[in-house]
């Protein structure tokens, strides 16, 4: 089994108690040590908890995320973007960038990408995705 890169609902859903999100993650643990995310799935939990002054649920954030894993986006991964951004707009399949920057992150890593968003994600070449929300994954 491949590294996961956690995407941002499924990280949402895991945070809500969703049955399905929360044994995918305990099943996923039981063979690596920790979670990872990207950087921009972090920007986006923390901004949106900062917006809405969830000073407790921000908390619980930062305490998950202080036993687990933030892959950064560095200029390779930026690079896989791009490119990816210039393949998807050239055949009119535009994702949004922040989606991209996910992709690519998951790409330079190796790593499967665990999403509820198959629509946007699903479009992106070169990118495994697992649905961690609607079944278990073993």
């Amino acid at each position: 089994m491949n590294r996961v890169l956690v995407d941002t609902d499924i990280l949402s859903y895991y945070f809500k108690g969703d049955k399905i999100v929360v044994e995918n993650f305990r099943k996923y643990l039981e063979q690596f040590d920790l979670i990872e995310i990207s950087l921009v799935t972090y920007y986006e939990i923390v901004s949106g908890l900062l917006a809405k002054n969830a000073l407790k649920q921000l908390n619980i954030f930062d305490e998950f995320i202080s036993s687990n894993l933030i892959v950064p986006l560095t200029e390779k991964s930026a690079r896989i973007s791009s490119e990816l951004y210039s393949t998807l707009k050239q055949s009119g399949k535009i994702v949004d960038d922040v989606d991209l920057f996910i992709a690519g992150i998951a790409i330079e890593n190796d790593m499967i990408l665990a999403t509820n968003n198959e629509k946007h994600f699903g479009r992106i070449p070169g990118l495994i995705s697992e649905n961690w929300k609607t079944h278990i994954k073993v």
